[in-house]
């Protein structure tokens, strides 16, 4: 049987699951700097280690409602690369990382939202709790000038 390995996160109350080798870091955003004009989506660009990085707000990009304005509102970040960028979205929890089985994936159920339908590859049921795995291709798919071709 074959297996995946997960990094498990929280956005809002429901919980997201990513490849581990599509996250190239974990890092909790320093200063942004706003980009004018930008999509809500876009929270600002940061300096990563010597490389600029588009943060992109999860929350904004499922239609979720914004984080509460507090001393710790920017959240956490996985970096990721897409199209040749690189981009950091914000989370607001990391988890665990998990190895399930690719038989016990199921397709998106009906009644999922279709913003989060949009992005996902399917779902794990762990025991109460519906695990999304997010498809970062399609959850970037027009970021930053990134093209939307190919993520269709």
């Amino acid at each position: 049987m074959s297996t995946q390995e997960y990094v498990t996160f929280r956005i809002c109350d429901q919980l997201f699951g990513l490849s581990v080798i599509e996250i190239h870091d974990v890092f909790r955003p320093a200063k942004m700097t706003p980009v004018p004009l930008s999509g809500s989506e876009i929270a600002g660009v940061l300096n990563l280690r010597g490389r600029i990085v588009t943060a992109i707000d999860a929350r904004s990009r499922l239609s979720l409602p914004p984080r509460e304005k507090t001393s710790n509102s920017q959240g956490l970040a996985i970096g990721v690369e897409h199209a040749g960028e690189s981009f950091g979205m914000i989370i607001d929890e990391i988890g665990d990382v998990v190895r399930l089985d690719d038989a016990d994936m199921e397709q998106n159920p009906v009644n999922l939202d279709a913003t989060w339908s949009s992005v996902s590859r399917g779902v794990y049921r762990l025991g109460d709790r519906l695990l999304v795995i997010m498809d970062i291709d399609r959850m970037l798919a027009g970021a930053g000038g990134a093209d939307t071709a190919a993520a269709a």
